[in-house]
């Protein structure tokens, strides 16, 4: 993964309070918090924004900007789906990621782009490793 990826990460998520940096030679970046304590929603929420399946959802939406909101009868189905993945991304934790990533078979490693090996702090690349693989 680029350096310059990496780094355009880090501003959003040191915003967020998700991870804290150090300055220097021996500097860089680490989780702010244990893993077991940050999940995927707020991951992706710092990098992403919201997630919401349609514009009526997102947290930034005028009510009445849809000719259809008053007669529209799907919006109760995509507010479902909206607080599913929710559900879903708030109740994965990086620990949990790391703990799966563990337990996956894995291709040899000179098969292997070279990657930052992660140390037993769980930086958070990790959790940069996880928005390389939803994209």
């Amino acid at each position: 993964m680029p350096v310059g990826y990496l780094e355009q990460l880090a501003m959003p998520l040191r915003r967020a309070g998700l991870i804290e940096g150090t300055r220097g030679a021996h500097g860089g970046y680490q989780l702010a918090r244990p893993p077991a304590s940050l999940t995927v929603g707020q991951v992706v929420r710092a990098l992403e924004g919201d997630v919401a399946p349609v514009e009526c959802l997102t947290v930034d939406y005028v009510t009445g900007t849809c000719v259809r909101e008053p007669d529209c009868l799907s919006r109760p189905v995509w507010r479902r789906v909206k607080e599913s993945i929710d559900q879903a991304l708030d109740s994965l934790t990086l620990a949990d990621l790391n703990a799966e990533s563990q337990a996956a078979p894995r291709a040899p490693r000179d098969a292997q782009k070279p990657m930052i090996e992660p140390d037993d702090s769980l930086p958070v690349l990790a959790a940069s490793c996880f928005v390389e693989a939803v994209n």
